[in-house]
């Protein structure tokens, strides 16, 4: 073995090593990666009488049942939609976004914007819509979220949104569904 064939050894056992010790003090650091709080009952009820009175004790053959296989990929296995793939992107009615897996009210198009990154994105979720953990899939610490109700995969929030709040919660477009608002009259 050259010299540069063990400093190049060297180099890349020592960046393995300082990535993995980042991971573990990153996962001791966050702590629990459950979801931070769980629903009271009163906010699991359904809104439907066809929904199940407890969104947390439905099988993974039940939730097959109710999804297709792309919104049970992201909604119940945490996967990522291909960007600039949803039709929501284009959106721009006023009306609400519904979690594609119980319906839950997540987002008023209020909120949404234009990120550029290939994702609905909103600035701020509705009151007590969503719950939020530690992410470590890309080695680095992400924030993701869920619908509070059914525990759902909705995406990740990152600092760089716009005001008021900064934030940019940016949706996997399979895991909503857009409900217009209803016109008066």
């Amino acid at each position: 073995m050259t010299n540069t064939d063990h400093l190049t050894r060297r180099t890349t056992l020592t960046l393995i090593g300082g990535g993995l010790a980042l991971v573990a003090l990153g996962v001791r650091l966050s702590g629990n990666n459950a979801v931070e709080a769980e629903p009271a009952p009163a906010e699991r009820s359904p809104a439907r009488p066809d929904q199940p009175a407890d969104w947390h004790d439905l099988s993974e053959a039940d939730w097959r049942a109710r999804l297709d296989e792309e919104a049970f990929a992201v909604l119940r296995e945490e996967a990522t939609e291909p960007a600039f793939s949803s039709a929501l992107n284009k959106v721009t009615a006023t009306g609400t976004y519904l979690c594609a897996g119980c319906s839950l009210p997540l987002f008023s198009s209020e909120t949404k914007f234009d990120s550029g990154t290939g994702w609905p994105s909103f600035y701020a979720p509705l009151a007590d819509a969503v719950n939020t953990r530690r992410d470590f899939k890309l080695i680095f610490p992400r924030t993701e979220y869920h619908c509070s109700r059914c525990g759902g995969h909705q995406g990740h929030v990152f600092n760089d949104g716009p005001e008021p709040t900064g934030k940019r919660y940016c949706n996997n477009g399979v895991a909503l569904r857009f409900e217009p608002a209803r016109q008066a009259g």
